[in-house]
C-alpha cells in the first residue's frame, strides 16, 4: 500500500491490509516466539505461553491480543481461562503474497538480464 506501483494489482485494499497486519504482528521476535509456542502446544493459556517464552502472563496476553488482531490466533473461553489456538488462513495469505511477489521480481529480473545481454533490443514500454 505505501508507495505507488508496489501493491499487487490483484490484491484488494482489504487483502493488502490483512497481509500487512500479519507482517506487522510477526515483526516482533517475542510475538513470533508466542505464536510458535501456541502452534507447538495446540492450545494454551497466556500463563502457559508466558512460561514457555519467558515473559509474564500480562506480556503474553498483550502479544496474543496483537496476534489476534492480525487473525493469527483465536481464543475460546473455558470458564475463567482463555485458551488460544493458531489460525492458519492469515499465514497462508501472507505466504501466497510472498510467493506472488517473488515471482513478479523473478520476471522483472529475467527481463533485466535479457536487456543487459541484448542491449540492441529495446523492450516495449508498458
Amino acid at each position: 500500500a505505501g508507495r505507488p506501483g508496489l501493491r499487487r494489482p490483484d490484491l484488494t485494499v482489504d487483502d493488502d491490509a490483512r497481509v500487512g497486519a500479519v507482517f506487522s504482528a510477526l515483526a516482533d521476535p517475542t510475538r513470533r516466539a508466542v505464536l510458535r509456542a501456541v502452534a507447538d502446544q495446540g492450545q494454551a493459556t497466556a500463563t502457559d505461553l508466558g512460561l514457555a517464552v519467558g515473559v509474564t502472563r500480562q506480556a503474553a496476553a498483550k502479544h496474543l491480543d496483537l496476534l489476534a488482531a492480525a487473525g493469527l490466533v483465536a481464543d475460546e473461553r473455558a470458564g475463567r481461562e482463555r485458551r488460544w489456538r493458531v489460525t492458519t488462513e492469515p499465514m497462508a495469505d501472507a505466504a501466497a503474497w510472498l510467493t506472488a511477489t517473488g515471482q513478479a521480481w523473478d520476471t522483472r529480473l529475467a527481463r533485466l538480464v535479457e536487456a543487459a545481454q541484448h542491449p540492441e533490443v529495446r523492450p516495449p514500454v508498458p
